[in-house]
């Protein structure tokens, strides 16, 4: 492989590894539990993150005359149980290298032994909104795994990581469903 191809297979695999280390840190035997608080303020500031400006995500006096009766969090707000869950590998953590932005992949060091992956699919199933002062328990368990082959990429090995959020009685209120998918190697560009 020339030194610039290597280059630019360097991120993917860095991602490759990252995406391993997410499946393999929620892969327990007994299911890890998170709690995770939502707050008004974080639900404005994910709806402005994310581009939507929706006044039922962010202006309490609008989204009372609503059918929503309130505020509530966006469909994809659940994620943000990452900031809240101190192992979680996306989440920073001072004095250690972490796979983040940057001109290079700060956590990933040598060779990574996958070369490529990637979030192939994310499920929300609501049985309610989530709204301000629920005070969720995120309970994580991996689901589950199949391969397939594929021409350009080799074999595809995808993994299903499913979290239950239930609130303070104990009530389901959301069902998370990822799917991710690494490569046998990078893709074939023919």
């Amino acid at each position: 492989m020339a030194a610039d191809e290597a280059a630019v297979h360097r991120p993917i695999r860095a991602a490759a590894a990252h995406d391993r280390s997410i499946a393999e840190s929620h892969r327990v035997s007994e299911p890890k539990k998170v709690t995770f608080p939502v707050e008004a303020s974080h639900i404005m500031m994910f709806a402005r993150a994310i581009g939507d400006t929706n006044p039922v995500f962010q202006d309490a006096e609008a989204a009372k005359k609503t059918a929503a009766g309130g505020i509530v969090a966006p469909p994809t707000f659940a994620q943000a149980v990452a900031q809240f869950d101190p192992d979680h590998p996306t989440r920073p953590k001072p004095g250690e290298k972490w796979f983040g932005s940057g001109a290079t992949p700060s956590g990933v060091e040598g060779e990574p032994p996958s070369s490529g992956g990637l979030h192939a699919e994310q499920h929300f199933e609501y049985r309610r909104p989530l709204r301000p002062g629920d005070v969720l328990t995120a309970t994580y368990r991996v689901g589950e795994s199949w391969e397939k082959e594929s021409r350009r990429a080799g074999k595809l090995w995808f993994t299903e990581r499913l979290i239950d959020y239930h609130d303070e009685d104990g009530e389901l209120v959301c069902r998370a469903r990822s799917i991710t998918v690494k490569t046998e190697r990078p893709v074939d560009q023919d």
